[in-house]
Parts: C-alpha cells; structure tokens; sequence
C-alpha cells in the first residue's frame, strides 16, 4: 500500500484551474537539494526536472525565472527578460517571506503574490515538466503549455547554451 501523497497549495490551485498534473514524490536529501539529485531520485532528465528561481530586477522588483535544473540563469538575460537592467538572486532568508516557500520547496505555482514569471523556452522541447509541488519531496508532473499558461509565464532564454 503506497502512502497517501497530501496535497499542497500549488496542486489544489490546479485543481480549482482544472489542469492536468501528477504530484510525483521524492527522497529528499537534506545536504542535497540541487535540481540534479530531484532528477536521480525520479529518474528523469535533468533537462525535464526545472528548478524556481526568484530574483529582484533593479527597476521592476521581484520576478521568476524557471529554468531547467542543470543549467544557471544568465543574469543578464534575466534582466533584459524583465525589463530590467540589472538583477540578482534575492536572499535565502528572503525567500519564505516573499514567495511562502523555502529553499528546495520553491514552486512557481502558488506563490504568495503573482510575480512576473519567466520560463526557459526549453520546457516545451518536452510533453511534460517537472517543478516543486512546493515542499521538498514532491513534483508536479505538468505539460509546460498548461504551466506558462496558468503562471501567465514568458517562454524566453534565460540560459547561455
């Protein structure tokens, strides 16, 4: 008998939005929480499994980049993403009062306000993404047209290839 996954925040959001996802469990690692380990523990492509990143752009404020989990956001892509011309990851300790998720748990679903979302135009390369169900252990298992759409996301380069 397999346990009862509960549900988070982000998943009763797509329940309400009638989206299609699956929530997908992991072992969490305490020491580990790169977007790499995520992968090994579902098996999956690193370039499927995308991580949640929030930064704060000099002129616009807080924004979100998605991008896929072995790659780092290029700043300066991120800016000109967002009309900004400058910006940066916000700090650690300012990720739960921003966004209501902590690191490792930070999903772009569901967040406590709807910040600016950008998602690296790779997602759609795949029928289907993951991203932090937002806690650590759990991914939601989404087609990334369903996922920009219900973010009101961006598709645009946010990594140097």
């Amino acid at each position: 008998m397999t346990a009862k996954i509960s549900k988070t925040n982000a998943a009763r959001l797509l329940d309400q939005a009638r989206i299609a996802y699956e929530l997908v469990p992991y072992e969490v690692d305490e020491n580990n929480l790169a977007a790499g380990h995520v992968a090994e523990q579902l098996g999956e492509n690193i370039a499927q499994v995308f991580k949640t990143l929030v930064l704060r752009g000099d002129r616009n404020g807080i924004f979100v980049c998605v991008v896929p989990g072995d790659a780092e956001v290029d700043l300066k892509l991120a800016a000109k993403a967002s009309g900004n011309k400058s910006a940066e990851l916000i700090h650690m300790k300012e990720l739960l009062p921003t966004t209501g998720y902590i690191r490792g748990g930070c999903s772009p679903i569901g967040m406590k306000k709807a910040f600016p979302t950008f998602i690296h135009h790779s997602c759609m390369d795949f029928d289907s993404i993951y991203v932090s169900a937002g806690v650590r252990g759990l991914q939601i298992k989404i087609a990334p047209g369903d996922l920009c759409r219900y973010v009101g996301a961006v598709l645009t380069a946010l990594i140097l290839v």
